[in-house]
């Protein structure tokens, strides 16, 4: 099982796409880091060699950016543009589109299922 960046990679995926599974690592990312270890893109996990594994490592480290430390960049930036109160932060906390998107009939993913319109009708009363 090869562990990278605090990431278990998929022992039966391609060694470049196993590595999509780091948070920050897309398929042309992977690829020019498998170049720059001499790592055959093609080969499974599960048949890297320990000494490739740290390669992978060792690529990863030099370049930086992934898992943990760019969640926290990314969370940082968001939170700083609360703090100034810009559009894009009041979007944000809101939890709407911040990139211009319709948002009247749309955006379903970013608010959540529909608040249903029951809630404010009178409950009708029962004649005996």
């Amino acid at each position: 099982m090869a562990r990278i960046a605090g990431v278990d990679l998929p022992r039966q995926k391609q060694a470049r796409i196993g590595l999509t599974y780091i948070y920050g690592i897309g398929q042309p990312r992977a690829l020019r880091l498998l170049g720059k270890a001499n790592v055959d893109p093609f080969k499974k996990v599960q048949d890297l060699a320990e000494d490739e594994v740290n390669r992978i490592r060792q690529a990863i480290e030099e370049e930086g950016g992934v898992e943990g430390d760019l969640r926290k960049d990314t969370s940082m930036h968001i939170k700083r543009l609360i703090d100034i109160q810009s559009y894009r932060g009041l979007r944000h906390r809101r939890n709407l589109p911040t990139r211009g998107q319709r948002s009247h009939t749309n955006a379903r993913t970013r608010k959540g299922p529909r608040k249903g319109t029951i809630a404010g009708k009178k409950k009708a009363t029962a004649k005996t």
